[in-house]
């Protein structure tokens, strides 16, 4: 699908030049003198580099067209996270290098959307908010009131985000997986 210069957005997924690029920074330029454009700074998904590259606003360029289907998270291996297909109950295979860091916030059963492209899995985006458990933080000093002070703590999956003074070790949360940041106690 060919879209203008001008709507290119962060996270988007383009075909150019023979690859598909992943959008990872965009600004839209009108300099004094000569026409406007698109700054694009991309990452490729399968050679892993990167490009910058400028669009002239009358420029389009080629959208990627992604299949997203539901899937459900069974278990991991070394190499590899398993999902299953609910309906066919189909099960695939997608290398921890492609989650990457999502991969922590993975629990049995959780429902993700995987996209797709040429019926290879490219990227899998996970629920906005997920229910963790603290596993340790630091102890609340007495005298601290002021609402912004936050705390480090290390969740049962490893990840570690700042929390709110009053959460202690092995209480139950609500994260953002977009910004992993607390949202809640449960």
């Amino acid at each position: 699908m060919k879209i203008n210069a001008g709507e290119i957005r962060v996270g988007m997924l383009l075909e150019y030049k023979n690859d598909l690029w992943q959008v990872l920074k965009t600004q839209h330029v009108k300099p004094g003198k000569g026409g406007a454009f698109a700054q694009v700074e991309m990452k490729s998904l399968n050679k892993n580099t990167k490009l910058n590259e400028r669009f002239r606003s009358s420029e389009t360029v080629e959208k990627a067209s992604l299949e997203e289907t539901k899937y459900n998270y069974l278990y991991e291996d070394e190499n590899n996270h398993f999902f299953m297909e609910p309906k066919s109950f189909e099960q695939i295979e997608i290398k921890k290098k492609i989650i990457g860091e999502k991969g922590k916030l993975l629990s049995e059963n959780l429902e993700v959307s995987i996209n797709f492209y040429d019926n290879k899995p490219i990227s899998i985006d996970l629920p906005n908010q997920v229910s963790c458990k603290i596993k340790t933080t630091d102890v609340a000093l007495k005298g601290q009131t002021v609402s912004s002070s936050y705390k480090p703590a290390t969740l049962d999956n490893g990840l570690s985000i700042q929390v709110p003074p009053f959460i202690e070790s092995g209480d139950e949360i609500i994260l953002d997986t977009r910004t992993l940041e607390y949202i809640k106690k449960i």
